[in-house]
């Protein structure tokens, strides 16, 4: 084992330090989700022992990490999760949390406040129905709005996330309701990808040319969110460079004038953390090509400053920004500044970066020439934490098979005080979605 006495020896540029960690602290869980990426249920066989945790901790702030977001599993899970959440605290950074909030009392949420936890995001995939089957227990979605009350009344700050898959995606006007009731001051919105659980589940999976009618919805839930108090933004994997692109874009943007995707940021202002103390530059990306060394062997600063697998993003010339591209994205007109978006999206499609299926301006692209992608998977996943299968993906013409199970927007649940307002969302969105393609016509000649 390397010796890790003189740490403090070990420097690293101030310029390219991390501001963010996501730190699975257990894999144990208390649901069993359909499309859960790392599979967990079980505790890993050898996760940090509480002195190894804490020891990490201070590695972080000697990292510069500014902020530390628990997860799993279920960090809860863990018996000195609040111990961990207090030293975090206690060394300057930022404790936050995810959780599936199955669980949470309003003692523990008075715990969570005294050890220094500033907010915490549920994990909520739709309406009752839906949320309980994706999510593998009945009744989870009521114990998710009975944990957004305790957190509130214990004073802490409470947003959401929200997977947006085929089981999903209609409910999510009704969901944006039932949020704003719940008093949730932010909603992060991604898309489920095949990694884990979800590669076998991969019906639930939106094809490319869905993200169509997908991208107008979500462009509304964004102005409706900003009018009416709800920070609605996207994770990493929903993009790019399409009509709606800066208004996505804008509620998480530092300078709107940066409101756009600038590729992947693995390894640059986060990092990703497994409970056995694997270091990954993000937490989605799959464990077997990503982990760049484990604390237990080397620290923290060393591993993110020496290990390839955390520089994958470095860019110092034209041909470093888009060397690993592939596909459709290699060729795509944003190429050098998009770099195909989403690196674990792409991976956990293809077995590797650089082609990006779920890209709106993509779709669009193949809309206007009457075309679109379908996706179907050549090889199984081998069923391990984070792994993924590999699949295909083709070209084929614009034709909709009306008793397919493909999303269709006028299964969406219309919320009454919507519909009281005058508003036909189902006719908007097919406006937008027509319009946009017509656009893009226009611009390919």
């Amino acid at each position: 084992m390397t010796d890790l006495t003189h740490r403090s020896d070990i420097r690293i540029n101030a310029a390219y330090r991390q501001t963010y960690a996501v730190w699975e602290i257990t894999l144990k869980c208390n649901l069993a989700c359909n499309h859960c990426g790392s599979r967990a249920g079980d505790a890993r066989v050898d996760e940090l022992s509480t002195s190894e945790a804490l020891d990490l901790v201070a590695q972080m702030a000697e990292l510069g990490i500014k902020e530390v977001t628990l997860i799993g599993g279920e960090a809860f899970m863990r018996p000195d999760w609040l111990e961990i959440a207090a030293e975090i605290t206690k060394k300057g950074m930022k404790a936050t949390m995810t959780t599936g909030g199955y669980g949470i009392s309003l003692g523990t949420a008075k715990r969570m406040k005294e050890a220094g936890i500033a907010a915490v995001s549920l994990s909520i995939d739709g309406m009752e129905r839906s949320h309980d089957l994706l999510r593998g227990k009945q009744g989870a979605w009521q114990k998710c709005f009975e944990t957004i009350a305790h957190l509130r009344e214990a004073g802490i700050p409470v947003g959401c996330n929200s997977q947006v898959n085929r089981e999903s995606i209609a409910e999510l006007p009704a969901l944006y309701e039932a949020l704003l009731t719940a008093g949730i001051s932010a909603w992060q919105l991604a898309l489920t990808v095949p990694m884990g659980n979800a590669v076998e589940n991969a019906h639930i999976l939106l094809q490319p040319y869905e993200l169509l009618d997908v991208f107008p919805l979500l462009a509304y839930l964004s102005k409706r969110g900003n009018r009416e108090g709800i920070r609605v933004h996207m994770g990493n994997n929903i993009g790019y460079f399409g009509p709606y692109e800066r208004l996505l874009r804008e509620p998480i943007a530092s300078d709107p004038k940066w409101a756009f995707s600038r590729g992947c940021s693995a390894g640059q202002n986060a990092i990703g953390i497994e409970a056995d103390g694997s270091i990954k530059g993000c937490p989605s990306l799959p464990s077997e090509a990503y982990t760049g060394g484990n604390i237990r062997e080397r620290t923290l600063q060393d591993i993110y400053q020496n290990s390839p697998e955390l520089r994958i993003n470095d860019v110092t010339t034209p041909e470093d920004a888009t060397q690993h591209m592939w596909g459709e994205c290699a060729s795509c007109e944003f190429a050098a500044v998009c770099r195909a978006g989403c690196h674990w999206t792409a991976h956990v499609f293809f077995g590797k970066r650089g082609n990006n299926p779920y890209c709106h301006h993509r779709a669009l692209k193949k809309a206007a020439k009457n075309q679109r992608e379908r996706f179907y998977i050549q090889q199984a996943a081998p069923g391990k934490s984070f792994d993924h299968g590999v699949f295909a993906i083709h070209d084929e013409l614009c034709v909709m098979n009306a008793d397919s199970d493909e999303f269709q927007i006028d299964k969406m649940t219309i919320p009454a005080r919507w519909q009281d307002e005058g508003l036909d969302l189902v006719t908007l969105i097919r406006e937008e979605k027509a319009s946009a393609i017509n656009n893009y016509r226009a611009l390919l000649g």
